[in-house]
């Protein structure tokens, strides 16, 4: 019952999101746009809902040459990837935006574990031992207030497991509230770096 709610709550607040943040989006269009050459847009395939795929939307933040599908702390000297823009999209996480469509779309919810790469099968078959794939993705979610970057695989999955199982209107306000003052303090971004904790970075920016 709970996650009929949730996608109720998921369509109007994406929806007021998009009409409220249209300014927003005009302004960094037009910032990207200037900064670099190639789409405003960056899309990649993602793991959703009992491991099905979508595209995800972000902001695009690094060179149109950049290897495709290779997470950034994989890739040698990150810095010379990233635009200019990109580095204050990444650190804002105002690169995570264009999401607000994918939940709209029903792809995605606003809280819930992060959507894997396609590829990260070891993310992908660790999240299946806490049943954390059977639950809606999220823009952000229990892991990202608990660590972010800074996570390993292992403790990652982990994380995605308790929410799994504590579902419910209020663990999502407590992820919805604990975003807000994470990124206000832009807590736990490693950039190009695999973390205090040796993990790779789930929130796979491009």
């Amino acid at each position: 019952m709970y996650l009929k709610i949730k996608r109720l709550i998921d369509i109007i607040l994406s929806t007021v999101g998009l009409i409220l943040l249209s300014p927003v989006f005009l302004i960094l269009i037009v910032a990207i746009k200037i900064d670099s050459k190639g789409p405003v847009f960056f899309k990649q395939k993602r793991v959703g809902i009992h491991k099905s795929h979508f595209n995800i939307f972000k902001f695009r933040t690094m060179r149109i040459d950049t290897p495709k599908d290779t997470p950034t702390h994989l890739l040698e000297n990150p810095d010379q990837w990233i635009t200019k823009v990109g580095k204050f999209l990444r650190r804002s996480s105002l690169d995570e935006l264009p999401q607000i469509i994918n939940i709209f779309r029903g792809e995605m919810s606003i809280i819930g574990p992060r959507p894997a790469l396609w590829n990260q099968y070891d993310l992908i078959e660790e999240r299946d031992k806490y049943n954390a794939n059977d639950v809606p993705v999220g823009l952000t979610g229990w892991a990202q207030i608990n660590g972010r970057d800074e996570l390993s695989i292992e403790i990652k999955a982990k994380l995605d497991g308790e929410y799994t199982e504590k579902i419910g209107f209020r663990m999502d306000v407590r992820c919805f509230w604990g975003t807000v003052i994470s990124v206000l303090r832009t807590e736990g971004v490693v950039e190009g770096g695999t973390g205090t904790e040796k993990a790779d970075k789930e929130s796979l920016r491009e």
